[in-house]
């Protein structure tokens, strides 16, 4: 047992919670304990899931949208999906929520983050090339580029409207609704539906 109080397999874990985005070490400490309380089949349930995670679980070969592994995602493969046009979003929880407003019925494209060099983020690291080879299939009519509306996702807005201006695609890009520097990952479905009807052209 560690000086902390706790014995060093719940410090493990708590350290290891603490990894997840948005959880300090009370919120940790405070799931760490409460799975103390948890039978041992549901203990059994959460580790069998999180240790199979990672050959179940991976990118649609198509869009880049979390998906089974090796699998389309269920919007790609879906026939009711408006194929020719095409939502692009920096990362597959941008996709969820946008899919809450229930008013986008097009197909998506994930980039995999926004452009900061800074940060290594460059055109290179992005899910750019396979975007060019659906624009290029021609099937394309539409693209909105939903991006946050920080300095990073303006700047990949432009580059990407740049990018694509010689092509025969309607680039536009989310309007109203959306205060300038949020997010669209926390962004609620009836700003996102509005961002949605007021897009503009680029």
């Amino acid at each position: 047992m560690s000086i902390s109080g706790y014995p060093d397999a719940v410090n493990e874990l708590i350290e290891l919670l603490k990894g997840l985005p948005g959880v300090g070490r009370r919120s940790a400490e405070r799931m760490a304990l409460a799975m103390l309380d948890w039978n041992p089949d549901k203990l059994d349930a959460l580790g069998s899931v999180l240790k199979e995670l990672p050959g179940r679980v991976g990118f649609c070969p198509e869009c880049g949208h979390l998906s089974e592994k090796d699998h389309l995602c269920g919007i790609c493969a879906s026939a009711s999906r408006d194929h020719s046009t095409i939502c692009v979003v920096e990362d597959p929880s941008q996709v969820i929520n946008i899919e809450k407003s229930a008013l986008f019925r097009g197909v998506y494209h994930v980039l995999g983050g926004k452009l900061a060099p800074l940060e290594g983020k460059t055109p290179e690291n992005l899910n750019i090339e396979k975007l060019k080879e659906r624009v290029a299939g021609g099937k394309i009519r539409e693209m909105v580029l939903a991006f946050s509306s920080d300095v990073e996702g303006r700047a990949t807005a432009i580059y990407l409207a740049g990018l694509f201006s010689g092509s025969n695609v309607k680039i536009t890009r989310l309007a109203s609704g959306l205060p300038a520097g949020s997010n669209i990952s926390f962004a609620d479905p009836e700003t996102i539906a509005a961002a949605f009807s007021g897009r503009t052209n680029v």
